[in-house]
């Protein structure tokens, strides 16, 4: 069987989720602050909190496969942790960089080992394959862009383009 997850598509994902948040940055960007902290009937709310739940969930995984330093969240505030969309810039782009250096320096033997860590929503330790955290970190990514993407378009803002191949298009 051959391996899905290896350092190549980790290295092409990571560069997928900085691509897909520079232009999810943009798009927010057009819209007021007051806009990006309207309550919109999503899942978290508003589009900040959405971004901050990312950014929150990001973090905890790259802190997990990394072994760096964790976000200091209280994990009931975890969708209040900015205060306005520079904040929140700021803190994605330094969080999308340290995704694809780990990515860059990822080895086959870690994507084939195990990670014991604590899952806040059971409330206790799980041991789980790198081969299925790894999707489920990326696949968690773009599940709550797509409702930013929505978010987005109702407040009549052309949301960004999220196929995969169109990362570094060439036309």
């Amino acid at each position: 069987m051959a391996r899905t997850v290896t350092p190549t598509y980790c290295q092409m994902m990571a560069r997928y989720n900085a691509w897909q948040n520079d232009q999810m940055l943009a798009s927010m960007s057009e819209l007021s602050e007051d806009d990006l902290h309207e309550d919109q009937g999503a899942f978290f709310g508003s589009i900040l909190k959405t971004a901050s739940h990312i950014h929150w969930a990001d973090g905890l995984w790259v802190s997990r496969f990394d072994g760096g330093e964790q976000l200091d969240v209280d994990p009931s505030k975890h969708t209040d942790q900015f205060a306005n969309l520079r904040e929140y810039s700021d803190a994605r782009k330094s969080l999308d960089a340290r995704l694809v250096k780990w990515s860059d320096r990822v080895d086959q033997a870690a994507l084939d080992s195990t990670l014991t860590f604590y899952v806040f929503t059971a409330g206790r330790e799980a041991t789980k394959p790198m081969s299925l955290l790894i999707p489920q970190f990326f696949n968690h990514q773009t599940h709550h862009r797509g409702q930013i993407h929505a978010m987005l378009t109702r407040k009549g803002v052309k949301a960004p383009v999220s196929d995969l191949f169109y990362l570094d298009w060439e036309s």
